[in-house]
């Protein structure tokens, strides 16, 4: 007999927010990623690389930093148009990946947001507010939303707006690649 599995409901944006608001962007962008940050681009400095816990960077996360590393300042893509860009993965891989993200934010894992234009998800934390998600053990299981505002103000530091509940203001800024 086949394992029967709960269904895992993400946290989406509430339809009926009153946080319809836009947040305030900088008509000036500010580019996040550009900082002085040792990245291996060669297979030899890949394979000796190690995070600060002593972990290995697996192919398919250095290809999701590859690709991270070409979304413009000014735009966002999304975990699905990552992966589906990338001809591997999914879009839980691909969050899992930036999760554990080793360079950022010379590697701008902010930039990538949910696939219905929500803000998604930022160092574990899905989500804001009421709506928000925890993905990171050890947090004692509540989430702030902070992380996620976090998210939205280095946006907006790039000029991409929100709305206060976490929603792509203009969808012309979503990047394919």
């Amino acid at each position: 007999m086949p394992a029967v599995r709960p269904k895992l409901v993400l946290s989406k944006p509430a339809k009926t927010s009153t946080r319809k608001e836009v947040l305030p962007v900088c008509k000036d962008p500010q580019d996040l990623s550009v900082c002085s940050m040792e990245y291996p681009v060669d297979d030899t400095a890949r394979a000796k690389f190690r995070t600060t816990n002593g972990k290995k960077v697996t192919q398919h996360q250095w290809a999701v930093y590859d690709f991270a590393r070409t979304i413009p300042c000014g735009r966002v893509t999304t975990y699905k148009d990552l992966c589906l860009a990338l001809g591997q993965g999914s879009p839980r891989s691909v969050g899992s990946a930036l999760r554990k993200n080793p360079f950022a934010p010379f590697v701008p894992c902010h930039r990538i947001i949910a696939s219905n234009l929500y803000i998604g998800g930022f160092y574990g934390e899905w989500g804001t507010g009421d709506n928000a998600k925890v993905k990171v053990e050890g947090d004692g299981g509540k989430n702030t939303g902070r992380q996620c505002r976090k998210k939205m103000e280095m946006l907006a530091m790039e000029s991409v707006g929100f709305t206060g509940d976490g929603c792509l203001v203009d969808e012309s800024l979503i990047w394919r690649g």
